[in-house]
């Protein structure tokens, strides 16, 4: 079988205030706003970069999941720091770069700075979109075997 996740959907209380955030904030690509209605609104954005997973969001959308709820949305970048730097430039609360052994999802376990050898998979930096859904940057300059992109 060969499939891809193509889209997330994640939970906003305000459509408007997450578009903004989403695109411009965070610069990200508008692929659809639809309405049908006064009831129903579907949104679709795609992050920057070589990857081809989007997000949507919206009002009237069936999703079970509360506003804010979502932890642990993975971005990758092959320059943690310099990923960091425009997020922060662009307005965006963002962790300063740690690293450490789980990490992400501990951040008791956080030490400060990037990963001292620089490797692959090691160093983050996190940060909410306005209903605190979480997104955690990971810096990946050389992938596992078998984790290579498919032409």
């Amino acid at each position: 079988m060969d499939v891809n996740l193509e889209v997330v959907t994640i939970p906003v209380s305000d459509v408007d205030r997450a578009l903004e955030f989403y695109r411009d904030r965070l610069g990200w690509r508008l692929d659809a706003d639809i309405k049908v209605g006064d009831d129903v609104r579907v949104v679709q954005l795609t992050p920057t970069g070589d990857g081809h997973t989007s997000i949507a969001f919206g009002k009237g959308l069936p999703v079970a999941a509360a506003p804010g709820s979502m932890r642990h949305l993975e971005l990758v970048t092959s320059d943690v720091v310099a990923t960091r730097e425009e997020l922060a430039q662009r307005g965006v609360d963002v962790t300063e770069v740690y690293h450490g052994p789980g990490s992400p999802f501990w951040p008791e376990t956080r030490q400060p700075g990037p990963d001292p050898e620089r490797k692959s998979y090691n160093s983050y930096a996190s940060f909410q979109d306005p209903d605190g859904n979480g997104w955690t940057l990971q810096e990946v300059t050389t992938r596992m075997p078998g984790r290579e992109a498919r032409s």
